[in-house]
């Protein structure tokens, strides 16, 4: 049977392609809604790290970054050691509708994973989207 390799979730933003492109390539912005700390050099190949008070961080290679559209990243896959090469890609994809915005956020790599890695990664992550992608609604209509 073939696990689950994509998490996707669609949701319409009252807010310019330019405020949810600068929530989410901005160290400003990530550290707001995403980490607590952030750095991110928005450019192919550049790095971002976020970091929590947890003491947790999360490390990002950009892959994609084309104002205002798309904005993707490679990253560690939860629950792996460290030291594991493999990793997911996320994908924001930017919409103008009306005077707001369609994000489409995707994260795919889950099937490269075993069973009990492919389990812990896949359901750990569709629950951080649910609760992050909540964070970044909050963060937009406080701005």
């Amino acid at each position: 049977m073939a696990f689950p390799d994509r998490i996707e979730r669609t949701m319409e933003l009252a807010h310019p392609p330019a405020a949810v492109w600068a929530a989410l390539t901005t160290a400003e912005g990530l550290s707001a809604w995403f980490g607590n700390e952030a750095t991110i050099d928005l450019r192919p190949g550049g790095s971002a790290e976020m970091s929590w008070t947890s003491g947790d961080t999360a490390h990002m290679r950009v892959e994609r970054a084309e104002e205002p559209v798309v904005f993707g990243f490679t990253w560690h896959i939860y629950g792996l050691p460290e030291d594991d090469p493999r990793r997911t890609y996320v994908e924001f994809a930017l919409e103008p509708i009306g005077a707001g915005t369609r994000l489409t956020v995707a994260e795919s790599g889950f099937a490269q994973l075993p069973d009990d890695a492919h389990d812990k990664a896949f359901g750990g992550n569709t629950q951080g989207w649910a609760s992050e992608l909540g964070e970044l609604v909050a963060y937009l209509d406080a701005a």
